[in-house]
C-alpha cells in the first residue's frame, strides 16, 4: 500500500510509521489523517506485524493540525472533522497489536492528542507538547479534552487545555504524559527494544490484555474484573496458553503463533 504523506516500514515484525511532512513540522491535515487510518490498518492486518511504531520526520513527531484547513471550515465541517478524526485515533487506542508513540519533537495539539491514542509515549529530552487550542479560538477536536485528565489528572489537564502552554519532557514525564524520556538519539532503539520484549510475548494474550483494559477503564471495578476473567477463560483455549506452560514447565524459551 502507498502513501503520500507517510512512510510505511516493517522490519523485525515492527511496522515504523512516520509522518512525514516535514517542511509542515507534519502538521495533520485531512489526507494525512486518512493515511493513518489506512496505515494503522494495515499494520493490524498484517500477520508479518506484531507491534507498531509512531512517529515524525524532521524536528516535530506532529505539531498540531493543518490550520490552512480549518481557518475557513464551517461548524458542519468542524464537527465532521473532529468525528473522523476520532474514530481513526481509537483505531490505534484500541489496536490490539502494542503502539508506541515515539514523541522525537513538537507533539501540540492533534499531535498532543495522536500520541494520547497510542498505549504508551516514549519521549526525546528535546520533545515538547501541549495543547494549545485555545489560542485558536477552539478546543480540542480529536480526544484531548477526554484522554488528557484521564492520564494527568482533572486539575493538571485543566491547566494545560487552559492555558494553551506547551511543556518539556521533563514535565510530560512528571505529570504522566509520557512515559519515559530518553536521549534523542536512543529514542527509536529504546522503543524498538521495548516493543520488541512485548511481541515476545504471545499475540492473542497481548489483545486481550489491550482490550481488557480499554473495555474496563471507566466500568465499576467488579464489572472489569468480569471482563478480565472472559478473557481469562478464553485464552485457556489456546494452542499458545498449551504452549507458554508447557515452555515453563520445560524451562525453555516459548514459541508462540497467535492461536
Amino acid at each position: 500500500m502507498s502513501y503520500q504523506f507517510l512512510q510505511f516500514d516493517v522490519a523485525d515484525r515492527i511496522a515504523t510509521i512516520t509522518v512525514n511532512r516535514p517542511d509542515k513540522l507534519n502538521a495533520l491535515n485531512d489526507a494525512t489523517i486518512a493515511e493513518l487510518g489506512r496505515a494503522i490498518d494495515e499494520a493490524n492486518a498484517r500477520e508479518d506485524v506484531g507491534a507498531v511504531l509512531l512517529t515524525g520526520a524532521g524536528r516535530a513527531f506532529v505539531a498540531g493540525a493543518d490550520i490552512s484547513e480549518l481557518e475557513s471550515q464551517s461548524p458542519l465541517e468542524a464537527l465532521q472533522r473532529a468525528r473522523a478524526g476520532q474514530v481513526i485515533f481509537r483505531r490505534f487506542e484500541t489496536s490490539p497489536k502494542p503502539t508506541i508513540a515515539a514523541i522525537n519533537g513538537f507533539a501540540l495539539g492533534g499531535g498532543c492528542e495522536l500520541a494520547m491514542s497510542c498505549h504508551m509515549r516514549i519521549a526525546s529530552e528535546k520533545a515538547k507538547l501541549g495543547q494549545p487550542e485555545v489560542k485558536l479560538g477552539i478546543v480540542p477536536g480529536y480526544g484531548g479534552t477526554q484522554r488528557l485528565p484521564r492520564l494527568v489528572g482533572r486539575g493538571p489537564a485543566l491547566r494545560l487545555l487552559l492555558t494553551g502552554e506547551m511543556i518539556d519532557a521533563a514535565e510530560a514525564y512528571r505529570l504522566g504524559l509520557v512515559d519515559q524520556v530518553v536521549a534523542p538519539d536512543a529514542l527509536i532503539d529504546t522503543v524498538r527494544a521495548l516493543l520488541q520484549s512485548m511481541i515476545a510475548n504471545a499475540p492473542l494474550a497481548l489483545a486481550g490484555c489491550i482490550e481488557a483494559l480499554n473495555r474496563g477503564q471507566d466500568a465499576t471495578l467488579e464489572e472489569g474484573c468480569l471482563i478480565e476473567s472472559d478473557f481469562f477463560g478464553l485464552l485457556s483455549a489456546t494452542s499458545d496458553m498449551r504452549e507458554g506452560m508447557k515452555a515453563f514447565l520445560e524451562k525453555r524459551a516459548p514459541v508462540f503463533t497467535g492461536r
